[in-house]
C-alpha cells in the first residue's frame, strides 16, 4: 500500500468536500426541515407535503438563498472534515494490513470506513448541529433567532457551554460509523467492478468515478437515514426535550409515527445522495491525481 500523504489527503479531500456541499446543500436544507417539522394536531395539515412541496415553499418564501442556508457552517468544516474522513479511513486499513501487498477483504474495507466515521465526528458534530439550526428557520415563521452561524455557536454557549454546541455527538457517531463503513466499501467495491481487465483503477473514466462515488453516496444513506432523523431532531430540540438524548428521541419517535417516522426525508435525502457523492469523489480523485502530477514527493 502506497504512503499516505496528509497533506495530499487534506487538499483532495477538502476539494472532494466542497464540490459535495456545493452540489447538495439545497437537498440537504429540505431534508432537514421534513424531519424537524412539527407533527400536525388532529384536522391539520402537515407542514410541508413531501419533498417537492418543501422545495417549492422554500423558493417562493426564500429564494434561491433559502435552499443554501446554513451551508457556511459544513464549508468552513468539510476541508479538516474530508482530509481526517480519508485519513481515517486509509488509518483503518493500515491497522489490518498484514503485508505491504495485502489484498482487503471486503469486511475489512467497511472496517476501516468506520474507522473515517470515528475520526470525522468531533468535527461533523458541531458542524451539523450549527447546519441544522440554520436550516429550521423557515421565512415567514417569525423573526429569525440566529444571524449566522458565528451567532448560532454565541448562543449555544452561553446557553449551555461547549457542551451545548456539541449536543447530538453520540447520535453523530451513531450515524457516521456504520455509514462511513458502507460507504468506503461500495465506492471501492464498485472501483474493482469497474476497472477494465488490465488496466489500473488510476485509468477509471469520469463516467465511472462519478457512477462508483454516487452509488457509495446511496450505499451510505441507506443505512445513515434512521439515526441521521434522530440527530436532526435532537440537535434542532428545544434543550430539556430529550432529558435521555437520542434515546427519547428514538421512543417518541416511534411512539407517535412509527417506523416511518425514522425515514423521514428519503426522498430529499436519495436524491441528493447521488449527485453529491458523485461530485465528492470526482472532485477528490481529480484533485489527487494533480497533486501526484504537479508535487509527487508532496
Amino acid at each position: 500500500m502506497p504512503e499516505i500523504s496528509a497533506t495530499k489527503n487534506f487538499i483532495a479531500g477538502g476539494v472532494g468536500g466542497m464540490c459535495l456541499v456545493a452540489a447538495g446543500q439545497p437537498l440537504d436544507t429540505i431534508k432537514v426541515r421534513i424531519q424537524t417539522m412539527p407533527i400536525p394536531a388532529a384536522g391539520e395539515s402537515a407542514l410541508y407535503k413531501g419533498t417537492w412541496d418543501c422545495a417549492k415553499q422554500t423558493f417562493v418564501k426564500e429564494g434561491v438563498r433559502g435552499l443554501y442556508k446554513g451551508m457556511a457552517a459544513p464549508l468552513v468544516g468539510v476541508s479538516p472534515m474530508f482530509a481526517v474522513c480519508f485519513l481515517g479511513n486509509s488509518v483503518g486499513k493500515k491497522l489490518q494490513q498484514k503485508t505491504p501487498d495485502h489484498k482487503f477483504t471486503y469486511p475489512e474495507l467497511f472496517k476501516g470506513g468506520m474507522m473515517a466515521g470515528v475520526f470525522t465526528t468531533g468535527i461533523m458534530a458541531p458542524g451539523e448541529r450549527i447546519k441544522c439550526l440554520l436550516q429550521v428557520q423557515a421565512a415567514g415563521t417569525g423573526p429569525p433567532k440566529y444571524a449566522g452561524p458565528v451567532d448560532v455557536i454565541k448562543q449555544l454557549y452561553k446557553q449551555g457551554g461547549i457542551r451545548s454546541i456539541y449536543k447530538g455527538t453520540m447520535a453523530t457517531l451513531l450515524r457516521d460509523v456504520p455509514a462511513s463503513g458502507m460507504y468506503f466499501m461500495t465506492y471501492e467495491w464498485l472501483q474493482n467492478i469497474l476497472t477494465p481487465e488490465g488496466k489500473s483503477r488510476t485509468d477509471l473514466s469520469v463516467a465511472r468515478i462519478l457512477f462508483a462515488g454516487g452509488m457509495a453516496g446511496i450505499f451510505n444513506w441507506a443505512v445513515a437515514i434512521p439515526p441521521d432523523v434522530l440527530k436532526s431532531r435532537l440537535q434542532t430540540a428545544p434543550e430539556g426535550t430529550y432529558p435521555n438524548g437520542i434515546r427519547d428521541v428514538f421512543k417518541q419517535t416511534m411512539k407517535t409515527e412509527g417506523i416511518s417516522g425514522m425515514y423521514k426525508g428519503f426522498t430529499a435525502v436519495m436524491l441528493r445522495a447521488f449527485p453529491a457523492n458523485a461530485a465528492c469523489f470526482l472532485g477528490y480523485e481529480l484533485a489527487m491525481k494533480a497533486l501526484n502530477k504537479l508535487a509527487p514527493n508532496l
